[in-house]
């Protein structure tokens, strides 16, 4: 999951921009490029007027003493709103989600100490799902740094891992220059977080604020285009294969490349599978899509990479998660592996043609080396590939069982979820089950339609996260897609939610359990739950039901709509009576049966080959046709 072209939507803008006001702004500079001349100002002053020179214009944090003399020109600022949080690990998933759906740059502030440490994880989200974010916090006084002074943490030593950059501030005049190379580097090349950490004496201190600032950033500069005889010899790979097939990654939507490459994709004609952060790169509804692959992926995108002789990855690093057993995975395939990001090509698995740039650049001229090669020489035949890959679409097709308890299926939930909100809507889901149920059964057909957590795996994504997207794309209908386990991490922002009038819905998939561990338990350690039920519907003794916690009452108690839904006669109605709601938060408590579970399935350590598509059931890979 890499790539976001080096010259984003707002640096286009930028450059624009510049260009209509005459002025000679470095075009790394992201924003409106406009021309500030010297004023004198403090520190937190110099913060704010370098947001809003960047074009920052939704900002979600939460003030503490490190921190406070920033929010009082905050308070000031007419273009910069800023959205006050229940948590700071809700404003940096806020500042995700932000980022998702937007492209632009998510921000969030924190003070230091605690409040910087509860940045940590959203920083190492983002970075391993490539979000460009830029989290500023403050600091205690340069003087007492080492000391542990009062809310002392080294949060520059404990980020460097998971951040693209750290900057440490002590001095106000370097303010502006450092915001502006934060934004440069989360915005281009591989995106990801970058920390600016400025001291409090930094913040009060009187300095001079101009802009545009000087950007050095000497040893950074990514590489956009790619090699031209590279993307030569990649498009003879693939004009001589006869069973290739497109392993496309979330890079693919981070470069803004995906109208590109549906042409390519059409073009070619191979199939195309696309990963968990890849969902909506290309139509679900496209007939060369055969779904997601990997550990939950369908049986047909899972039997397209094993069996193919050429893997054509673009803006994809090769996942444990997809690739299972990386000794057999896809082993007669020779592989393109095009990325932004050198250091993923051939990591973890070898690439016989690699290509370093923005996919925006690549795509196109891959598809002009292609039709080229198609004129001289023809294209190779695939139709024995597609009867065989057809085969396992048709015959092992994404579904589920209706439960044996008589409760909803959480599947068609999400199934009528997205039949109710469709393309346009946004979804966000937490981790676990109800991720995967998700990326299987709502159909995606443009990017920026799904939000995950997909490197990391973080439990209380959701709610923020779909806050976050909520403020970034305040006209479609966002849905948070949330477990009961997951749900319980982050509801406080639902508070935030309602008080913003964010008008966000949430699906809560209630089984009243930890339910993806609780998957595991049943498979491999023979139906031991140990620690896996969390008691949020459960039926006593005499018929009474007992929930800890009521999210009905939770969501009211919050300023939100509560509703509940407990049969699958009910559902259509439920939602419906949701989407009529569009002044503040709904939350749907959906009580769905505890035992159902993802499918397909590659259990951990095995070859992809092995996939299950129910308990303990193979597909036959060599029936004949």
């Amino acid at each position: 999951m890499s790539n976001l072209t080096a010259t984003s939507p707002a640096m286009l803008a930028s450059k624009a921009s510049s260009s209509a006001a005459g002025t000679s702004a470095d075009p790394r500079l992201y924003g409106p490029g406009r021309t500030v001349a010297p004023v004198e100002v403090t520190g937190s002053q110099s913060i704010i007027r370098s947001l809003e020179e960047l074009g920052v214009t939704d900002v979600f944090g939460i003030p503490g003493g490190a921190i406070l003399p920033t929010y009082d020109p905050l308070m000031d600022s007419d273009q910069v709103n800023h959205i006050l949080v229940r948590h700071e690990q809700g404003a940096g998933h806020a500042a995700q989600g932000y980022a998702m759906v937007t492209g632009e740059v998510g921000v969030c502030i924190a003070t230091s100490g605690p409040g910087a440490t509860n940045l940590v994880t959203p920083m190492a989200d983002a970075h391993m799902d490539s979000v460009p974010m830029v989290a500023i916090t403050g600091q205690v006084n340069a003087g007492v740094i080492g000391t542990d002074a009062f809310q002392e943490a080294d949060i520059v030593g404990i980020s460097t891992p998971i951040t693209k950059h750290s900057f440490l501030v002590t001095d106000a005049d370097e303010i502006p220059k450092v915001m502006a190379e934060a934004f440069h580097l989360a915005s281009t090349g591989r995106p990801g977080p970058v920390l600016v950490d400025v001291t409090k004496s930094a913040q009060v201190a009187k300095t001079t604020f101009s802009w545009p600032p000087k950007i050095e950033l000497n040893g950074y500069r990514p590489v956009t285009r790619g090699h031209s005889k590279q993307i030569r010899e990649a498009a003879k790979l693939i004009q001589a294969a006869s069973r290739p097939v497109f392993y496309i990654g979330g890079g693919m939507i981070k470069a803004e490349a995906s109208e590109e490459f549906l042409a390519l994709a059409e073009t070619v004609g191979a199939p195309v599978v696309t990963t968990l952060m890849a969902r909506g790169a290309f139509p679900d509804s496209h007939q060369q899509n055969l779904g997601m692959p990997g550990m939950h992926g369908t049986v047909s995108a899972v039997a397209a990479l094993q069996r193919s002789d050429l893997l054509i990855t673009l803006g994809a690093r090769f996942d444990d998660r997809v690739t299972g057993q990386l000794e057999s995975f896809a082993p007669d395939a020779k592989v393109i592996h095009a990325d932004i990001d050198p250091a993923e090509i051939s990591k973890n698995r070898t690439a016989d043609v690699p290509i370093v740039g923005s996919l925006k650049e690549i795509v196109p001229e891959l598809t002009y080396s292609f039709e080229s090669l198609v004129a001289k020489h023809g294209r190779t035949d695939t139709s024995a590939w597609w009867k065989q890959l057809n085969r396992f679409r048709e015959t092992y097709p994404l579904g589920y069982a209706t439960p044996e308890d008589g409760k909803i299926a959480p599947q068609q939930v999400i199934e009528k979820i997205n039949q109710a909100s469709g393309p346009e809507a946004v979804y966000v889901a937490g981790v676990g089950q109800h991720q995967m149920w998700s990326a299987q059964f709502v159909k995606y057909e443009r990017p920026r339609q799904w939000l995950n957590s997909g490197g990391l795996g973080t439990m209380g994504y959701s709610v923020p996260a779909a806050m976050g997207a909520q403020v970034g794309n305040p006209d479609r209908v966002v849905w948070a897609i949330d477990g009961d386990g997951c749900f319980q991490m982050t509801n406080q922002e639902l508070a935030t939610c309602a008080i913003n009038k964010i008008p966000i819905k949430v699906a809560v998939i209630n089984n009243s359990s930890l339910g993806m561990v609780r998957q595991w338990q049943t498979l491999f350690y023979e139906s031991r739950y140990s620690n896996t039920h969390l008691n949020t519907s459960v039926t006593a003794e005499g018929g009474e039901v007992v929930r800890i916690p009521d999210f009905v009452k939770l969501a009211e108690a919050y300023g939100c709509v509560g509703l509940r839904c407990e049969r699958p006669e009910d559902i259509d109605a439920v939602i419906a009576e949701a989407m009529a709601i569009n002044d503040r938060p709904v939350v749907i408590d959906f009580v769905v049966s505890r035992d159902s579970m993802v499918w397909p399935m590659v259990p951990a350590g095995v070859s992809n080959s092995d996939i299950q598509f129910a308990h303990n059931l193979t597909p036959q890979w060599d029936e004949e046709d």
